[in-house]
């Protein structure tokens, strides 16, 4: 006999269940999300996946035959946008509302599962993410950090030679090895520690 308490609880499941298509594909997407974000790299499998969208295993392996094929897609999929380069009329505030976006993004759940890929895998496995983080992250932080370069060029407090790659490279580099190695959050004042005592010199027109 199905008393009305059991069939409450079952309802979700068999609901779930008769999900398809995009419906179906964002909640296993989510799920890969969560479980990258919470648990890792390491700790994520197919089966948690499954559990997390309420749905069986056999449908996540429908779709994405294996672990990598499937994080390679939820990253895609969730990846957040920096938006357009801020302008707010000088390098050293466009540089510290880019940096705010930026750990707003790192700190995002698609951004602790990014972390957590480039963290925890091996090298021959994270080159199957190369191209997707090149694209999904380094080329559009790349671009907004060379728009707010050039416009300081332009306004006459950027010095003229200062576009080259290493120089673009400092603001990220940090950004990842202080997550990575020291566990720093990056709060307001580090963010704005940085950009006075690094980038504004680094960046600012040589006087004779």
């Amino acid at each position: 006999m199905v008393t009305s308490r059991s069939a409450a609880t079952a309802r979700p499941r068999s609901m779930s269940l008769r999900r398809r298509g995009p419906v179906l594909e964002r909640a296993i997407l989510d799920a890969a999300l969560d479980q990258l974000s919470t648990v890792g790299w390491n700790g994520l499998t197919m089966e948690g996946v499954a559990a997390g969208a309420q749905t069986g295993k056999a449908a996540v392996y429908r779709r994405w035959p294996s672990k990598e094929d499937l994080v390679a897609d939820a990253l895609q999929a969730g990846l957040p946008s920096l938006g357009d380069a801020p302008d707010h009329g000088s390098v050293r505030e466009d540089l510290y509302q880019l940096c705010r976006r930026m750990r707003a993004a790192m700190y995002s759940k698609p951004g602790c599962a990014l972390r957590s890929v480039l963290h925890e895998c091996d090298t021959s496995t994270a080159e199957r993410f190369h191209a997707l983080i090149f694209r999904g992250v380094i080329e559009p932080s790349v671009r907004l950090f060379q728009e707010v370069v050039h416009r300081g060029i332009k306004r006459g407090d950027v010095r003229a030679g200062a576009t080259g790659g290493l120089v673009l490279d400092v603001i990220p580099a940090m950004m990842m090895y202080r997550a990575k190695v020291c566990g720093s959050e990056w709060s307001d004042a580090d963010i704005a520690e940085m950009i006075d005592q690094i980038m504004v010199p680094l960046l600012s027109p040589r006087t004779r």
